[in-house]
């Protein structure tokens, strides 16, 4: 019992110090801006940049002691405080909005500082600074926030929302929308402004494909909507034929090492056009880093007006702007009396307003002291007007964050206005005893109005399909104070395939390049004559040139495949042009033709000498051996070999095309059946024949006449086959000679003419077999050893022509046909022949048939 006692006065003394610490802490170490009324919205904005320590202490006495080194002040980012002054103003003029209610706020900086954003959160929430978690430092009835207002980045929106929404506070994001803002674990997301992803990413890739810029680089947050970004424009990108350099991650506050600069400053001379997705605030680092590397002449194109938030880079006394950028805003309307309202902030005016004081001292450049711990401003400019100040420090149109700060207002107060319209219809509506409604009973109106959680909730799709008007802005050199931001254009998106983008090219300036509109490519398009071959991943863009093969041409730069000339022209040298092409075959007046007619009519006037001196001495026993008469057919069929080769030569025809295979065919069997009746011949007369018998000798003769005649008739019938089913005739031949169309004789049926071949490759074969037995009878006019040399040269010769034949083309298949023709004829004249011959004339009358039968 007395453990019980003890421990309830513990926590009674806990309660007692608690309510101690709220009253000593009233006044706040991190102090805001406050204005009463009967209902309060918080707001978080972030005015500046600090590096400060990330260790924070929370606890009952410990003051929050947290050193502060001012970065860069986004005094522009000032104007996102007016607007939310201006829009509550304005709405409490108006008493039948909130039924003769105010509405009143809390504005707090939180130094775009994730950590003291959630400080500033639990401080709108309990009503001190530093924030005693989980307990209110308010009077019951003085209790009045319904909803806040913050933040300008996605981190922050996430601290933010991680301490409203255990308390079910709304929210509303002025920030980029991100989808992952909505999937992560906050019990109450933020509501976000729906967003125009399709038009944006269309508007771009419109903008590139109008300066024919297809290899870019893209710089987008670490955070997820970066990674979205890259995901859905490279794919939008390669459908319209465009490449990504690369794409950077870039962390808002880097430490060290986790930023490669050298690789980002390759990057940009490789790649004259990079895209930047996101605010300022989104690469404060890299703002200055593109400043001071400004040299590298690139063009930036980004998704939001970045000169707008942030002070710009001064030298030798000229502000350096983001010169050439060109930036993507959605066009708004401007606040209607908004101007005015600028115009007429001054220090005192708005005594209470704390973050005037830094503001005003910046852009007069005036020095403030110090009295008290509250900084005041000395007396200079303290009638001075923000409408008087450069562009370059303070912009009087309303930027995009500045109007979605407005209308976060009117949709809460839009929600407070339905909440009390229930009330008040419900006769609960009591003026005298009014509280400010529980921050959660506002989120079923907050719900229904313009504002989402989602990407994927059916008022963002409609809003997407909606037609979506975007304003393109080109930033201008800064010089006394003159105008850096130009509006160049719009891009207007109705449907994918509904789309208009209007630009004024007079009012486009580059920067560096001089208005010069310049490519941005991997590599400039291939010439005449030239295709691409693609290269790595980014083929469309990156690709190597090869010249198009023979037979093809590119009349264009740049062609992705060359196409063939028709079949009766061919390419020229440059492969841009198709020429007609040249009609060709082997004629009587080439070289090569001449040349084998004066070869074939030499070897038949040969053979008719030869014919002629057999039948001058036809009875010498030299002539009379082996049957005379095979010998004058042989000489004959020989004579007509060498002229059938002539056939072969001119341009071909049906005739000559049907002609020459059979001339060459028939003629070539009665020489080739003469060899074999001989070679029978030798072998009777030593093997069978008995000496003295002329009735043996008679019929040995009559059966080689016999063979010859069979032979012969033989490969007629062949060749009337041949002529029956499948004949020659004459074609052409388009494709072995470049440029030329060679006329030749196709062989019609190929199987018979390679049965031919076959029939005279037996007769030869049969002959060779014979003469190789009959080799060692007596020498003495003993034709066995000439019949196999010249057999052996003549199936050498038509063995080897097979393949060359067949690995010929054009006029080359003509001219080995007829030089196997004539080798293999001039192989069986000279192997049969000139060995007789010489016996004839250089030693005739030693030799008789008596003689060689004793």
């Amino acid at each position: 019992m007395e453990l019980l006692i003890a421990f309830s006065l513990l926590i009674v003394l806990i309660e007692v110090q608690e309510q101690i610490s709220c009253f000593s802490l009233s006044i706040p170490a991190s102090p805001g801006y406050y204005q009463d009324g009967d209902f309060v919205i918080g707001g978080l904005f972030s005015l500046r940049v600090t590096a400060r320590d990330n260790k924070i202490k929370f606890g009952f006495n410990d003051a929050m002691v947290i050193p502060e080194a001012v970065i860069v002040n986004l005094t522009k980012n000032y104007q996102h405080v007016l607007a939310m002054v201006f829009a509550i103003e304005k709405i409490n003029k108006e008493p039948n909005i909130l039924f003769n209610m105010s509405l009143g706020f809390y504005l707090f900086n939180d130094d775009f500082f994730e950590t003291k954003a959630m400080e500033t959160s639990m401080a709108l929430l309990s009503g001190a600074s530093p924030p005693i978690p989980n307990y209110s430092c308010r009077p019951e009835k003085t209790d009045k926030l319904v909803a806040v207002i913050g933040g300008i980045s996605t981190g922050i929106s996430t601290q933010i929302s991680r301490v409203l929404s255990l308390y079910n506070v709304p929210q509303i994001s002025y920030a980029p929308f991100d989808q992952s803002l909505g999937t992560r674990n906050q019990l109450q997301p933020p509501y976000q402004f729906p967003v125009h992803t399709a038009a944006l990413y269309h508007g771009i890739i419109q903008l590139l494909l109008y300066f024919t810029w297809v290899w870019v680089g893209l710089v987008v947050p670490d955070e997820m909507r970066g990674e979205l970004f890259i995901k859905e424009i490279t794919e939008e990108m390669i459908n319209y034929g465009i490449c990504v350099a690369f794409a950077e991650k870039d962390p808002v506050f880097p430490s060290f090492g986790q930023v490669r600069w050298y690789q980002l400053i390759v990057h940009l001379i490789m790649t004259r056009v990079v895209i930047a997705f996101g605010d300022t605030h989104d690469f404060l680092t890299l703002f200055f880093f593109i400043i001071c590397y400004a040299a590298f002449g690139n063009i930036w194109i980004t998704t939001s007006d970045w000169y707008t938030a942030i002070l710009p880079f001064k030298q030798n006394g000229i502000y350096i702007p983001f010169d050439g950028a060109l930036s993507f805003s959605v066009h708004k309307d401007e606040i209607l009396g908004f101007k005015d309202f600028q115009k007429s902030v001054q220090p005192r005016k708005y005594p209470y307003d704390i973050f005037i004081q830094d503001v005003w001292s910046i852009l007069f450049e005036c020095p403030h002291v110090y009295e008290h711990v509250v900084k005041k401003l000395s007396q200079c400019e303290q009638n001075g007007s923000l409408s008087t100040r450069s562009l370059n420090v303070w912009d009087m149109n309303t930027s995009p964050l500045s109007y979605k700060v407005h209308e976060a207002v009117y949709a809460i107060t839009q929600a407070l206005h339905e909440e009390l319209s229930l009330r008040v219809n419900g006769d609960s509506f009591d003026k005298c005893g009014l509280q400010a409604p529980l921050p959660w009973k506002l989120h079923p109106f907050l719900q229904k109005g313009k504002l989402g959680r989602n990407i994927n909730e059916e008022n963002i799709v409609t809003q997407e399909d909606s037609a979506t008007k975007l304003d393109i802005f080109n930033y201008h050199s800064l010089q006394n104070g003159t105008k850096a931001q130009v509006k160049v254009g719009e891009y207007l998106f109705e449907s994918h395939s509904v789309q208009h983008l209007s630009l004024n090219d007079k009012l486009i300036n580059l920067g560096v390049y001089n208005n010069q509109i310049h490519f941005s490519l991997c590599k400039q398009s291939c010439p005449l004559g030239f295709r691409k071959i693609p290269v790595g991943w980014y083929a469309i863009c990156c690709y190597y040139c090869v010249p198009c093969p023979a037979g093809e041409i590119t009349n264009e730069t740049g062609m992705d495949q060359c196409f063939k000339c028709p079949e009766d022209q061919y390419s020229n040298k440059r492969r841009n042009q198709c020429l007609p092409k040249i009609i060709a075959f082997l004629s009587h007046e080439d070289t090569l033709g001449m040349v084998l007619v004066s070869v074939a009519i030499s070897l038949s006037a040969f053979s008719a000498m030869i014919l002629g001196l057999f039948i001058r001495y036809r009875d010498t026993a030299i002539v009379r051996a082996n049957n005379r008469n095979l010998s004058y057919v042989l000489l004959v069929s020989l004579m007509l070999c060498f002229f059938c080769s002539l056939t072969f030569i001119g341009q071909p025809r049906t005739l000559t095309c049907v002609l020459r295979q059979m001339i060459f065919g028939v003629v070539f069997s009665v020489a080739v059946s003469a060899i074999l009746a001989k070679t029978f011949i030798v072998v009777m007369a030593f093997k069978v024949i008995k000496p003295g018998s002329t009735l043996q000798m008679w019929m040995v003769t009559r059966l080689s006449n016999a063979i010859v005649c069979c032979g012969s008739i033989i490969q007629v019938c062949i060749c009337a086959v041949w002529l029956g089913t499948y004949p020659p005739f004459p074609d052409v031949d388009m494709q072995s000679e470049y440029g030329q169309i060679i006329l030749l004789c196709n062989e019609g049926s190929t199987l018979a003419f390679y049965c031919v071949l076959g029939y005279l490759g037996f007769l030869a074969s049969l002959s060779l077999l014979i003469a190789f037995l009959a080799r060692r009878l007596p020498d003495t006019f003993n034709e066995a050893k000439t019949i196999t040399f010249s057999m052996m040269v003549f199936c050498s010769v038509w063995i080897s022509f097979i393949p060359t034949y067949l690995s010929s083309t054009g006029k080359t298949m003509v001219a080995v046909e007829i030089f196997s023709i004539l080798a293999s004829s001039a192989g069986l004249l000279g192997c049969m022949f000139l060995p007789k011959c010489y016996v004839i004339l250089l030693r005739s009358g030693g030799h008789s048939r008596k003689k060689f039968f004793k």
